[in-house]
């Protein structure tokens, strides 16, 4: 093996069980390996802080007067030294990497691994994922005509008097706005969490057994996927596949995968485009190819029916979410956990008045995650979680104002238009101004409403939306609607960010049009 690739080879984190050390250890590089490596990454910091500062640093250096004639060769023998300095920063990392025995057995594994196109030999490795071949290609299935190529949303109406405004919307996204969007793709919060990343990651490997894989999007992004089999787990969930989608600051080494693997499901997380191991940026689009990629992972190699699968969404990762539902329709259901209607309305209140149409223009034609457009593209099961603390999808914590409550009910008077009435709305609205309190129907109660619900879907179908109760009583509605509420919503007492216990994820409540349904 060269030198070359010693030297430009991947970074080595750790080792896992199965290679010749018991159990997992920390890489743990040698001293000549180590002060190259150091000076590298400060250099990376350095650079990483002058990217986001770079307005503020070329603004001083000009007024400083060293960008004229005179100050050229001044900066010119600075460069120079800077770049001697990472030449023999490289080669040092390259020597101490080459005299180290678990970096060239994982070179070796790696090559392995590019030839074989078989990634088992490198499981035994966390390496830096841009150096991991390729697990699965979207690109090389055929094409399904059923997925919509539509655009969700509406892009605002262009014209010339519009256009600063439309130069302003684009460079505010292309500059902070994504990032504040999706504060999880900064690479400077990503070095900070790196060790908290490497060692969730290592947990769910060695304990959970979980396998690594990379797969490749429809637009050449490479997404990290981590997947939990538990499929030979006879007495558990293990049959059914849980597909997490993180927050905009999250990522499955740390997230919400640790519900799902508690019940013991088997669990596919997948991090966005743009964080940790994932290529690419997450707007819209490349998110959309990036879930889409997921599930026809998990369908075409890990081998799980659509019927086997739940889809399950916290916050920003609803989105991803709602759009792999909105394609792939037969999943078994979808739980959306502290999920708001559109993103917009949680945009506008965090910046000035002053500068709404611009923040309207840069949601609607480049960032427009709505939520509630897209659930109404799909006709499954499905289960909201609102956390009746959120701090975060609500304005000054107050419960009435959470965005989960109006994609809830913007679904269900989508699915039941004449159940959910304006007088049913209003009631409905009244309910979720504070948590909702135990209420246990009667036998009786519950079986006349599911006799009706059952009775329709079976006579007409589940499609939505249902046209039932356009000949009910507003008395038998609003008893129906806050029967399909309580359905369809459950109240965590938690603030936003909090590991969401067990006992609240369970597969969504669908109306039954088999004979014979028994009441538990």
């Amino acid at each position: 093996m060269s030198f070359y690739n010693y030297i430009f080879g991947p970074k080595l984190y750790m080792e896992y069980k199965g290679v010749p050390e018991p159990q997992r250890k920390m890489y743990e590089p040698g001293g000549v390996e180590k002060f190259g490596e150091q000076i590298l990454s400060t250099l990376s910091v350095v650079w990483s802080v002058s990217y986001y500062t770079s307005p503020l640093i070329f603004t001083f250096l000009y007024r400083r007067g060293y960008f004229a004639a005179e100050a050229m060769p001044a900066l010119a023998k600075i460069s120079t030294s800077v770049g001697l300095i990472v030449i023999i920063s490289l080669f040092m990392r390259g020597v101490g990497r080459k005299q180290s025995r678990a970096y060239s057995n994982m070179m070796t594994a790696l090559t392995q691994a590019k030839a074989n196109k078989s990634s088992e030999a490198l499981h035994g490795f966390d390496i830096d994922f841009s150096a991991w071949p390729v697990d699965f290609d979207v690109k090389t299935l055929a094409g399904d005509p059923k997925k919509p190529t539509n655009a969700v949303g509406r892009r605002e109406g262009f014209s010339i008097a519009a256009l600063p405004c439309e130069v302003i919307a684009y460079l505010a996204i292309n500059t902070f706005g994504l990032s504040m969007i999706y504060p999880g793709s900064v690479k400077l919060l990503q070095k900070f969490m790196m060790p908290m990343l490497i060692s969730g990651r290592a947990k769910l490997i060695e304990d959970d057994n979980g396998i690594r894989n990379k797969v490749k999007t429809i637009d050449s992004n490479e997404i990290d996927t981590l997947f939990i089999d538990n499929r030979n787990d006879n007495v558990g969930n293990g049959k059914t596949l849980v597909i997490c989608s993180e927050g905009n600051a999250g990522f499955y080494e740390a997230g919400i995968m640790a519900t799902p693997i508690a019940l013991k499901y088997s669990v596919l997380g997948w991090n966005h485009p743009g964080f940790a191991g994932s290529t690419g940026k997450p707007i819209p689009e490349q998110d959309k190819n990036a879930i889409d990629a997921v599930v026809s992972f998990a369908i075409n190699q890990l081998g799980f029916a659509l019927e086997d699968i739940i889809l399950y969404g916290w916050s920003i990762g609803g989105f991803s979410t709602l759009y792999a539902a909105s394609i792939y329709p037969e999943v078994k259901g979808v739980v959306l956990d502290a999920t708001f209607d559109d993103i917009l309305y949680l945009a506008q209140p965090r910046m000035p008045a002053s500068l709404g149409g611009i923040v309207r223009v840069a949601i609607r034609n480049y960032c427009n995650l709505n939520n509630a457009e897209l659930a109404h593209k799909y006709n499954g099961p499905v289960l909201f979680i609102r956390r009746t603390e959120d701090e975060i999808i609500s304005e000054d914590n107050r419960i009435d104002t959470n965005r989960g409550n109006y994609l809830t009910l913007s679904v269900l008077r989508h699915r039941f238009p004449n159940i959910f009435s304006s007088t049913q709305l209003s009631r409905a609205k009244g309910l979720l101004s504070k948590p909702l309190e135990p209420y246990s129907y009667s036998v009786a109660e519950e079986k006349l409403i599911m006799s009706r619900l059952i009775t329709y879907a079976s006579d007409e179908g589940k499609s939505f939306p249902m046209q039932i109760g356009a000949d009910y009583t507003d008395e038998v509605r609003n008893q129906m609607a806050v029967f399909l509420l309580r359905k369809h919503l459950r109240d965590y007492n938690s603030t936003h960010c909090t590991q969401l216990p067990g006992e609240f994820f369970s597969i969504p409540w669908d109306i039954p049009i088999e004979h014979g349904f028994v009441f538990t």
